[in-house]
């Protein structure tokens, strides 16, 4: 706020106004190119290819329609959706509403889903009919009883329709002549994402109008996007909203290319048939080009821009992925800071280094976006820089605008987080003399398998329940393919028996199947004086199976 009665002339007068000061909102995006470039293409679908004028419509349709349906302010809509037209409408139809998206990973079981539209109060969920039977099952959990609107995808398999209406016939519902407003506050939330759940229960990570559009606009410093990209959906839209490329791509008016599933056959198709710019993913999909059939893989008639984020890519994978076409920027993030938020900036002069070299050098985490004030790595407990040696290790801490506005109903979480005016990320890294950091470990103990983040201490906890298992320790196993997977060191109960094969399907039988470990060992697991299990032990010990 203004002091009006402040000596200083550069305040005497000068308030902001309607004029002069607009909340930051990345609704602005999609309202200008939709009058800059009506007629370009915005969205590809298979057979469905719609203009931006005609998205920004179905984006209005939808937000009308919403209202319509009693959707107000500060409202949480809930999606269950693959990569599709819809689920890109809703990252604008939403907020136009004032309502808040909040985008379900389509991996999880039916338990957690409950819990997240519980928690969230999802007063509606829109859902493709391919998740119809976990849905299904979510719903007969959770109290929240939201209205769900089907999504019939024309390239989904076949599956049950669970809601009062279908998504289009919802668009009818809507006028394009709906008077939406900005957020009256940049601060209000813009949509809703939850964490792996660390520990126990996954946390909801509330996004905000400004820092939605800062980290879009970062993404565009941090990548050089030019304007009018052909951006291939391999990212999953629910993770981080898409790492946020749901609002950069429509920024710069390119054209959404989107793909169901995220498979070397469709992905190598599409970026010859519709002439791929760029495209994101984890270091899986990177190793999934590598490794695809001869049947798949095709020669690309030009390079594509690829982000990665996530576990740090093998370096014989980045050698081998540029080698197919491919130019690879590594970045670096977290749910709460709007997804990527860091990436290794490269310098011209690292070309000439020996492949080795820039492989490593590429492979580092790197530099702060554009918009994000500050990274450094500290001691957490003196909150004292480390020294930028390459070898002392510390906590990496952020902070700046495209931080989260915190968690959800968790105010000692959210403190927690932002003790000492830092986001504590619980990584552990370390600072090159240049500047770069570099993960070194996971304070957390997170295992990040496929791009998704899972939690050592859930996956133990299910173990636990298996009436043959007396302790139960998981860490995280090296995997070609996957970057990580998990590994469970099991100490059975006297006179108890029981097999791999048996505790992996139980875990099945209980979890998310990608959070399923790949590996049981029966084993006495190694213990500290106080009884603590070492896992750093286990660390080392799974490196070797």
């Amino acid at each position: 706020m203004v002091d009006q009665s402040s000596n200083n002339k550069y305040e005497q007068g000068l308030g902001k106004n309607a004029a002069n000061f607009t909340a930051l909102t990345p609704l602005s995006f999609i309202e200008r190119t939709a009058r800059v470039f009506p007629d370009h293409t915005a969205v590809i679908h298979g057979d469905t290819e719609r203009s931006w004028i005609e998205t920004y419509h179905r984006c209005i349709k939808l937000a009308s329609a919403l209202n319509k349906r009693g959707v107000k302010k500060s409202d949480t809509v809930a999606m269950m959706l693959p990569n599709v037209p819809a689920a890109l409408e809703a990252h604008f139809g939403v907020p136009m509403c004032g309502a808040v998206l909040n985008a379900l990973n389509i991996r999880l079981d039916a338990k957690t889903i409950a819990f997240i539209l519980d928690h969230g109060e999802a007063e509606i969920l829109l859902t493709d009919k391919e998740f119809a039977p976990i849905i299904k099952k979510a719903l007969s959990l959770c109290k929240a009883k939201p209205l769900v609107i089907d999504v019939d995808d024309d390239l989904a398999p076949d599956g049950e329709f669970l809601g009062e209406t279908e998504y289009e016939n919802l668009l009818t519902e809507g006028t394009p002549n709906y008077d939406w407003q900005y957020p009256e506050n940049e601060w209000d939330a813009i949509s809703l994402n939850y964490t792996s759940g660390t520990t126990g229960n996954p946390k909801g990570v509330v996004y905000h109008h400004r820092g939605a559009a800062l980290n879009s606009i970062g993404n565009i410093t941090a990548w050089a996007m030019p304007p009018r990209p052909k951006y291939l959906w391999t990212l999953p839209m629910f993770h981080c909203n898409g790492w946020c490329f749901a609002w950069t791509v429509t920024a710069l008016a390119g054209t959404h290319i989107c793909l169901r599933r995220t498979e070397p056959g469709p992905i190598y198709q599409s970026i010859i048939d519709h002439k791929i710019t760029h495209m994101c993913g984890a270091p899986i999909v990177m190793g999934m080009l590598v490794n695809a059939s001869s049947r798949e893989q095709k020669t690309l008639p030009h390079t594509v821009k690829m982000l990665t984020a996530g576990a740090a890519p093998p370096s014989a994978i980045l050698e081998q992925i540029e080698t197919l076409g491919f130019d690879v920027t590594h970045a670096y993030g977290l749910t709460e800071c709007y997804g990527p938020g860091v990436v290794s900036e490269w310098h011209p002069e690292w070309d000439e280094l020996p492949t080795a070299e820039k492989a490593a050098k590429k492979a580092r985490q790197g530099v702060p976006y554009l918009v994000m004030q500050d990274l450094t790595v500290m001691d957490p407990t003196t909150m004292q820089k480390t020294p930028a040696d390459s070898s002392t290790m510390g906590e990496v801490f952020m902070r700046g605008n495209n931080l989260m506005k915190g968690y959800l109903k968790n105010k000692t979480a959210t403190e927690k987080a932002f003790l000492g005016g830092w986001f504590h990320t619980g990584d552990l890294g370390v600072m090159h003399p240049d500047g770069y950091i570099e993960l070194k470990d996971r304070s957390k103990d997170i295992i990040i398998s496929g791009g998704e983040n899972i939690s050592t201490i859930e996956v133990e906890g299910v173990l636990y329940q298996h009436p043959a298992v007396a302790e139960a320790a998981v860490v995280a196993k090296p995997d070609e393919k996957w970057g990580e997977t998990p590994c469970a060191f099991v100490a059975l109960k006297e006179e108890a028996e029981s097999s791999e094969e048996e505790l992996i399907q139980f875990c099945r039988d209980n979890l998310a199947h990608f959070k399923c470990p790949k590996t049981i060992v029966f084993t006495e697991l190694p213990k500290t004086s106080t009884g603590k299990i070492q896992k750093f032990i286990l660390r080392e010990q799974a490196k070797t199976l």
